[in-house]
């Protein structure tokens, strides 16, 4: 049975005859009449009984209203938690992020969403590249804080919509008793016979090789790290340099230096903020992304 046609039957039960439904709905008479009319067709059987003043409800009415109100419940519950979601008093948003992300300006983020939607449930999942990439497409996240290559030619990712919020160059690490440690700057074909430490990542080796091969040779690697404090770690015992981005720098350890890359620039990353290609995020999602690219762009500045 048609569901408007039977609110509207709902309503002239309220009101106790079509006059009065009608002006309660903004119809005309002659449309409730209508529409009471069609759902009888609808149900095979009278549903009200026309009266001097007014109408009453058969037994078939009262059943159809009923049901009717059953789902006028459920439409006004609907509308209710639409309105919470909206408003942002309620709902949960899951959020992916990479490891360098969590580390720095993440945690202010979380705060300061937390501050202004203490309602809605955050659920955050930290992995690296090809891990978020995962997340995103399986819907297991709405939003992510992720990275691309800067490439010349501007192209994306495929299958996701990205939102730059600031370039994160590399740079490079060595211990400070090396002899390139008073320098404040590096050219890449310097470091021809120069050992590698590179964090275990083929998105960030083939980064590291396509540097090296712009400078006309190939990375001698000797040790994958876990994480960039690991990382660090190695090329402080001078297990060789490492080529990191700005962003890992958060924690920087006093026995390492940083030195700029200058010919050929740095290679360089885009920390973006990604979603599915094509789909509208949540009232949540749009506000948290607000919140992560203005504290993103805040926090820049300050790094290392």
């Amino acid at each position: 049975m048609d569901i408007r046609r039977m609110l509207v039957l709902v309503e002239v039960a309220r009101a106790g005859s079509l006059t009065a439904a009608a002006a309660n709905l903004g119809y005309t008479v002659s449309a409730v009449s209508q529409q009471v009319g069609q759902l009888e067709d609808e149900a095979r059987q009278p549903l009200i009984e026309r009266r001097p003043r007014g109408v009453t409800l058969t037994e078939a009415g009262h059943a159809v209203v009923r049901h009717a109100e059953k789902i006028e419940r459920i439409v006004s519950a609907a509308h209710e938690e639409l309105r919470d979601l909206a408003g942002l008093n309620t709902g949960t948003l899951r959020l992916g992020t990479i490891p360098t992300v969590t580390e720095s300006f993440l945690p202010t983020a979380i705060s300061a969403f937390r501050d202004r939607h203490p309602g809605v449930d955050l659920r955050i999942h930290s992995a690296q590249l090809s891990g978020l990439d995962h997340l995103l497409e399986s819907r297991e996240i709405e939003l992510a804080i992720t990275w691309d290559q800067d490439r010349p030619d501007g192209t994306g990712e495929a299958g996701r919509s990205t939102e730059l919020i600031f370039r994160d160059p590399n740079v490079l690490l060595v211990p400070s008793g090396h002899h390139l440690a008073g320098r404040p700057s590096v050219r890449m074909e310097e470091l021809r016979q120069e050992p590698w430490i590179i964090r275990t990542s083929p998105n960030v080796l083939a980064l590291l090789q396509e540097a090296c091969e712009a400078a006309g040779f190939d990375p001698i690697v000797t040790f994958e790290a876990r994480s960039y404090q690991e990382a660090q770690a190695m090329v402080a015992v001078g297990m060789g340099i490492a080529l990191v981005p700005q962003l890992s720098l958060y924690r920087l350890r006093s026995d390492i230096r940083v030195l700029k890359i200058v010919s050929p620039g740095p290679p360089t990353r885009r920390i973006v903020l990604a979603h599915r290609r094509g789909e509208r995020l949540t009232p949540a999602g749009a506000a948290m992304g607000k919140i992560l690219m203005e504290t993103g762009r805040a926090w820049q500045p300050a790094q290392p």
